[in-house]
């Protein structure tokens, strides 16, 4: 079966969806459900997703993959879906499209996890923090919080009234799978302290909201987490995403969350101090030497780098399997080190698949 994810945005994540613990069984195979926001959903069933049996290190016969941006621009459906609907904010907040787009690779590659189309920003305008995403220019935060007063006027995030369309899409993709399948930094410490408390408390909300409607995995991003130094790292993001992940474990202990950080190489070991149960790496790092270094307690996720894909499928197939030979049997998620990239042909992501799908340890 396959699990559903979910993205959350400010951190990042995936998150599987838990209840109830149903899955869809293709061809004897079990598939999860993901989510793509600010966080990240996956969803379980009574027999177990692959996907979160390998987190769990339990014996599974191959990696479970699936890819960062796997729905989206590459795709053709996806493209003649924008000329009909042109705005992105309409693409991920309508409950209609959003399943749509989520299911357009489900149906194509059949990965082991779906991902509910959304957006790392998502929750901004329920925390009275406007923006839109603009098409050549990507998102625009109409009034940058700045002062202490801007912080001030920051809501706590409810995602019952704020997003209640990722919780019917959410609820509506796992039957669907189930039934067929820093300058403010630096100038100003405390008020960007101020502001990311916020941001953790709203975040672990939003988590546990998607896990409460579906979601049986969740991967949060923390996209800023390499601009900054190891030391001002262990400062400003370090103890929010503890924060994110020991709120979510207390209320939902079961539930895999996984932790991105894109040129995350040298913070990898402070990475796995969250707490995550897995830690995804990017392409620059080295799949044998990022195990050796977060150690065997961690599952890992990645991380071919998407480039790859726009090689030929015999040089597709060698990256696959050097990644997969480096991680080693078990406590492994196959996927790119970042998200498929715009142009990428379509059949080298249906070769990555059915390679990856074929893999037996």
């Amino acid at each position: 079966m396959s699990s559903i994810y979910s993205f959350t945005s400010s951190i990042s994540s995936i998150s599987p969806l838990t209840s109830p613990r149903k899955s869809f069984n293709y061809n004897n195979k079990y598939i999860p459900i993901i989510h793509s926001s600010l966080q990240g959903t996956v969803a379980p069933s009574v027999a177990e997703p692959l996907l979160l049996n390998a987190v769990r290190g339990e014996d599974v016969e191959r990696p479970p993959v699936w890819l960062m941006r796997q729905a989206g621009r590459y795709m053709k459906s996806y493209q003649i879906l924008c000329e009909k609907h042109p705005s992105f904010r309409e693409r991920s907040e309508n409950v209609d499209l959003v399943v749509e787009i989520s299911l357009q690779p489900w149906k194509v590659f059949r990965p082991d996890g779906v991902i509910l189309f959304s957006d790392i920003l998502t929750p901004l305008s329920g925390m009275n923090i406007p923006f839109d995403i603009v098409k050549g220019k990507g998102p625009v935060i109409f009034n940058p919080l700045r002062t202490a007063e801007d912080v001030d006027q920051v809501r706590e995030f409810v995602p019952e009234e704020s997003v209640p369309y990722v919780g019917e899409a959410l609820t509506i993709l796992r039957k669907e799978v189930e039934n067929k399948a820093a300058r403010l930094a630096f100038s100003q410490p405390k008020i960007l302290h101020a502001l990311l408390q916020k941001f953790a408390t709203s975040m672990a909300k939003y988590i546990q909201y998607q896990a409460d409607n579906g979601a049986q995995a969740v991967q949060i991003f923390d996209s800023w987490a390499t601009e900054l130094s190891p030391v001002d790292f262990e400062e400003f993001s370090l103890p929010y995403l503890k924060q994110i992940v020991d709120t979510v474990k207390q209320s939902h202990p079961t539930l895999p969350l996984i932790l991105y950080a894109s040129g995350s190489g040298g913070l990898l070991e402070r990475l796995a101090l969250t707490g995550v149960d897995v830690v995804s790496l990017d392409w620059s790092v080295d799949m044998a030497e990022g195990r050796r270094r977060l150690g065997p307690d961690v599952a890992v996720q990645g991380n071919v780098d998407p480039g790859v894909l726009f090689g030929s499928k015999e040089f597709i197939t060698n990256r696959i399997n050097d990644v997969v030979k480096k991680a080693g049997r078990g406590k492994h998620i196959l996927n790119l080190g970042h998200g498929i990239v715009v142009g990428t042909p379509e059949e080298n992501v249906a070769h990555f698949f059915e390679v990856a799908k074929g893999i037996r340890y």
